[in-house]
Parts: structure tokens; sequence; C-alpha cells
């Protein structure tokens, strides 16, 4: 079998713990494109925080993005899907945000730009992580009606996170926990799996050409429609049960270690 694209998640997969892209990885994905390969990126991150991952693989053409919320090119900003919480869907999600914990924080994207309420340590940390820019804002209602992308809830913990994701069963909305401490509420149908489906589609890609590599259960729908699916040792357990195969550990160079599998197959 020969795979046209790989397509790798950030976190815990293509980039360590310490937020640096794993050189061994970097340089096999290189090695792919070289021989005539593409990468694709597939993340929760927004437009403003996978961009410099981005630049630094020198890719060109779409990135899944928002956990499937958006499909966007970041060398020319031309955004190709771009999904919406819907009117009603967005009444829920913001109630909810108004009515969180202490230990918990909401931020909501509106396209490529983040917006938050309240003042929070947690999010303070959460824009530091990723290199994010978070605008205040008076009110949720301040935000365009039928604008809003995705919603995240950055927790204290991941007790927290789950009475959380107890709560996010909302109509109109997929919710799911992304990390551990981050939940996550998008328009109904949204995951990184429909999302590359889409892709795939609009680029004449055949999905069993692609090979999928992810460590967490956001990563299990790309894993349920592409050709080979990956996960990283370690990842979590649900991931790895859902996959083809599982790699090496990230900070090894899980994804070289998957571009060695799709050479060892051609």
């Amino acid at each position: 079998m020969s795979y046209r694209w790989i397509v790798t998640d950030l976190d815990g997969t293509l980039v360590d713990r310490s937020l640096r892209m794993v050189p061994r990885s970097r340089a096999a994905l290189h090695r792919f494109r070289q021989d005539g390969g593409q990468v694709v990126i597939a993340t929760g991150r927004s437009r403003e925080s996978a961009a410099p991952y981005y630049a630094e693989l020198e890719l060109t053409g779409p990135a899944i993005l928002l956990n499937g919320a958006q499909v966007c090119d970041l060398s020319t900003g031309e955004v190709l899907l771009d999904r919406r919480l819907s009117t009603s869907a967005w009444v829920g999600v913001s109630r909810l945000l108004d009515d969180l914990p202490e230990e918990a924080a909401g931020v909501a994207f509106v396209g490529g730009r983040a917006y938050r309420v309240a003042e929070s340590v947690l999010l303070d940390a959460y824009a530091a992580r990723d290199g994010l820019t978070i605008e205040p804002v008076t009110s949720w209602d301040d935000l365009p009606t039928g604008g809003v992308s995705k919603a995240m809830v950055i927790c204290a913990s991941s007790m927290v996170a789950g009475g959380v994701a107890g709560r996010a069963a909302l109509p109109g909305v997929t919710t799911l926990v992304s990390e551990p401490t981050y939940v996550e509420l998008l328009p109904a149908g949204t995951d990184k799996g429909t999302a590359l489906t889409w892709l795939a589609r609009h680029c004449q890609v055949p999905l069993d050409e692609v090979a999928a590599v992810g460590d967490n259960p956001n990563d299990i729908p790309m894993f349920a429609v592409a050709g080979l699916a990956a996960a990283v040792y370690g990842g979590h357990p649900d991931a790895c049960a859902a996959a083809t195969v599982v790699v090496g550990r990230c900070d090894e160079g899980a994804v070289a270690d998957v571009v060695s599998h799709i050479g060892a197959l051609a």
C-alpha cells in the first residue's frame, strides 16, 4: 500500500510536552515530502497557535484546526471549511460557560480569534502554553450570533473536567475531552474524522491512502476513516485500542516511526 498523506496530531504526537517538535519526526516528515507525500496537521489548536509548527515544517496546503471545525491553508490564509455552532447551540454553550465552577474557565473561538469573559490563571496558563492571544469581552453576548467555531473549558483537574463534560450534553453540540483537563464544545458532527473525510474528498485523495497518527481520544475519529491509524505509545488507552498500529513514544520520534512503517509497506 502506498500512502500519499500523513495526517498528524501535534501535542503529544509530533510535539513533545515541552512544546518542541521532535527533531527525528520533523526530519522524517521532510523526507516524506521530498518523496512526493503530503503532510497535514490535524489539531485542536487555532490558526494562531498552530502556525509556528506549520512554518517549522515548511508546509503548504491545508491544516485541520479546532478539532475539525476549520480547515485552513495556513500558507495563504484561505479558509476551506468553517463550521460554526448554531444559534440555539451557542445559547446552551454560553449558559454553560456562565455557570462554571471556580476551578474552570471558558474560552470561545470565532474563526481565528479567541475570546474570554473572565480573568483566570487557568486561561493565562493555557494561552501561554499554546502561544495564543485571548481577547476580553464583557459578555458572551458580545460574540456574533452563529459565529462561534468552538468553545473550550480549561479545568484545574481531570475530576473537574469530568464534571463539566457530564453537564455538556447539549443539543447541537459535540462534546469531547481532548486533554485530561480540556473539555471542547463543537458544532454537532464535528471532529477530526469528519474534517479529514471532507478534506480528502475535496482534494480527491482516497482515504485508504491516508495514514493518521495521534495520541488522544479526539484522534479516534480520524483513525476510523484513515487507511492506516497509528497511535503513540503511552497515549490514551482508547486511542491505542482504536489504532491499526502502536508506534514509539512522542519524544523518541513516533511520527518518524510512522514514516518508516509506511515505507516498509510500500
